[in-house]
């Protein structure tokens, strides 16, 4: 586990010179605001004095009580404690994002417009802004006013409907996949908008980003009429490929979607001169009877001598790990993939750039940390003057 740097400034990274307005919650709008931050961005997260909602999400740190889902997803922001619906802490807000690039909320649609904060007076003040709106479904269309969370977009997707295992019902995925992914989508989408130049209005949402990984099973249904069932871990144009579980109980994850690849595992199962198993469309014609070869195969041998006959017959296999495995593992070690930040163990940077590398200064920070700072950055009282007497 590699450790990152202390809390400073605003560093450099590729970002460098980016100011972000982050006032999104829970985990896809600030996961967006995140990656900017990580890679240079000067992220300024707008909260609600009282907290924001991440803070009570899930596991606590016990040397601090904070959550863990807040320290990872508001890393290398400064956090500015602001109630939007007073009047004084509104116009702050307006201050910030006259000088900022890029403005991420994940507030219903008409809530921004609402606060008096709608993107015609942003845009107005500041014309090269861009405004990543995050919600649910979208800012228009007949479920933009549904809240917006991920479990109705893993359900309304596809993803549930192909996920477990035959004859079983449908099931969500286990980790906030949706959030993570609209995260991603924002944080390219904000970048390709403040790369063309033009103030703008960004609409991302969870529906669509997960919608965007069924891949051409959208495709399949109008021009086929082809609807996947659930396979397990299965997928329906490549056989086998699923996990498996060895003699000393263990778990390996197989696959063969390449045809050479497909040969070799038949050959080291014994199965190298069935016909049934030559081609793609045989093996998935075939697919119990071969998954029952290749269970069986893997069920007679401890996991040490499944992974390295499949590596000594360069055929893809994994063993599947947890967490307490991956913290081991010698390729998660020598990459440096868990690092330690403010005394918490968590994911590094999510890619590595040569020449202009991102940087992990500091884990989310306390309530209002940094409000009395960005207020003077702005010429702004750090409090509001006190009401006159009556």
């Amino acid at each position: 586990m590699s450790a990152a740097g202390p809390a400073a400034g605003p560093g450099p990274g590729p970002l460098a010179g980016l100011r972000v307005v982050d006032c999104a919650t829970v985990i896809a709008g600030p996961g967006c605001a995140r990656y900017l931050a990580d890679f240079g961005a000067d992220v300024v997260k707008v909260e609600h004095p009282d907290g924001e909602t991440t803070r009570s999400l899930g596991w606590r740190d016990p040397t601090d009580g904070e959550t863990l889902w807040w320290k990872l997803v508001n890393r290398n922001k400064r956090c500015v404690a602001l109630d939007l619906k007073r009047a004084d802490d509104r116009a702050v807000m307006l201050r910030l994002c006259d000088g900022a690039d890029v403005l991420v909320e994940n507030f219903r649609p008409g809530t921004l417009e609402r606060l008096g904060l709608a993107p015609d007076v942003l845009l107005a003040r500041n014309p090269k802004l861009v405004i990543v709106r995050v919600t649910g479904f979208g800012q228009d269309g007949p479920y933009a006013g549904r809240p917006g969370f991920a479990t109705l977009a893993e359900a309304m997707s596809g993803f549930a409907a192909i996920n477990g295992e035959p004859g079983g019902p449908p099931l969500l995925p286990p980790i906030a996949l949706t959030d993570e992914v609209t995260a991603l989508a924002g944080a390219f989408a904000a970048l390709v908008a403040v790369r063309s130049g033009v103030g703008q209005v960004v609409d991302v949402n969870l529906l669509e980003s997960l919608f965007q990984l069924m891949g051409p099973l959208v495709s399949a249904w109008h021009l086929l009429g082809y609807e996947q069932p659930r396979l397990g871990s299965g997928l329906p144009y490549s056989v086998p490929r699923g996990t498996y579980r060895t003699a000393d109980g263990r778990w390996v994850a197989i696959s063969t979607s390449t045809d050479s690849v497909a040969a070799r595992v038949m050959a080291l199962i014994g199965a190298g001169d069935d016909e049934r198993f030559r081609t793609f469309e045989g093996r998935v014609a075939h697919r119990d009877e071969l998954d029952e070869l290749v269970a069986a195969w893997v069920g007679a041998r401890p996991l040490e001598d499944v992974v390295a006959a499949f590596e000594e017959a360069h055929a893809a296999i994994a063993p599947v790990l947890t967490m307490s495995e991956i913290a081991a593992d010698p390729h998660f070690v020598a990459r440096g993939s868990v690092v330690e930040l403010d005394g918490v163990p968590m994911q590094g940077l999510i890619a590595r750039l040569s020449a202009t590398p991102g940087a992990l200064r500091w884990a989310g920070r306390p309530v209002g940390a940094d409000t009395a700072a960005v207020k003077a950055e702005l010429g702004l009282d750090a409090e509001p003057p006190a009401p006159p007497a009556l």
